[in-house]
């Protein structure tokens, strides 16, 4: 007969490892790593009571290549956005809780919008695709465009993108490009409803955990001295962009909230709101142009 192990003092010893190595959420993690070996959702662990040897050696060498803070996403090859599952790993920004903030905010304000023509969205810094695909998904109606310059997040955001599409979501357009450029879209002067973006905010000096300093590419974390760099490249592009009475969302550093809305204020936008993130902490921008 196979020799099996108890799961829950299984996940317990896991957690308190990965506590001990300074991981910031243990017992979550070691159960969102339980539930990808065993193929299930995290809640119904529960269901689960026993496991093999050897699903316990995977399981173990895994929480070790957690303890040695490697991203959570990048070891289960998933991160969520809305209600779809995107492909992460090295070479791309993994999407964070945080900004399902914005993602629900730009789905609220779509919801606003008359129905007298196809809403038009641009989500600017797409990385892994997370922003764009997840409003398609949600909105299959929206013509979703989405930019990214470095060539190894374009190349997870087009796999995503394949992947939504043969699900049956609306295809989106993605662009191999630079967001600070002025010619940016320029098809799209004046027609945009919305324009979402999560570009690199965080200052240059910036302390950062491991799993963000040794995993996710810097091209894709740091703004400038100060964060602002990318933000005030794109905030004329985005007023470019924006059809009368349309509206932006950019994430920021929680450092930033006032920085970002001033940059906003400067180039005309009104109705600028500042947004808090799970932490009550400084997290997202919106802002609109003025009704015709």
């Amino acid at each position: 007969m196979t020799e099996r192990l108890r799961l829950r003092p299984l996940i317990v010893e896991a957690a308190a490892r990965l506590a001990e190595a300074g991981v910031g959420s243990p017992l979550p993690d070691a159960e969102n790593l339980a539930a990808h070996v065993l193929g299930t959702e995290r809640m119904r662990l529960a269901l689960i009571p026993m496991v093999e040897l050897g699903v316990a050696d995977r399981y173990r060498a895994l929480i070790e290549q957690r303890a040695a803070r490697i991203p959570l996403q990048h070891l289960t090859g998933t991160a969520a956005m809305g209600e779809i599952d995107l492909a992460v790993g090295p070479g791309v920004f993994v999407p964070r809780p945080e900004t399902e903030l914005l993602f629900a905010w730009a789905l609220g304000y779509l919801g606003t919008l008359t129905h007298d023509h196809t809403p038009i969205v641009v989500d600017l810094c797409t990385g892994s695709g997370a922003l764009a695909l997840a409003i398609a998904h949600a909105r299959p109606d929206a013509e979703v465009h989405a930019v990214e310059l470095d060539p190894d997040a374009l190349a997870w955001a087009r796999r995503n993108a394949g992947t939504r599409i043969a699900e049956g979501d609306t295809p989106i357009t993605l662009y191999a490009d630079d967001v600070t450029d002025p010619a940016l879209l320029t098809p799209l002067t004046g027609r945009v409803d919305l324009v979402v973006a999560n570009p690199p905010y965080i200052p240059d000096a910036a302390i950062l955990d491991p799993e963000v300093a040794d995993h996710d590419p810097h091209r894709a974390l740091f703004g400038g001295q100060d964060g602002l760099d990318i933000i005030r490249a794109m905030v004329p592009t985005i007023a470019r962009l924006l059809r009368p009475g349309g509206a932006t969302a950019i994430e920021h550093d929680d450092t930033n909230g006032g920085g970002v809305a001033a940059l906003l204020a400067a180039a005309g936008f009104t109705g600028i709101v500042e947004h808090t993130d799970l932490a009550d902490k400084p997290r997202f921008v919106v802002a609109g142009t003025d009704h015709p």
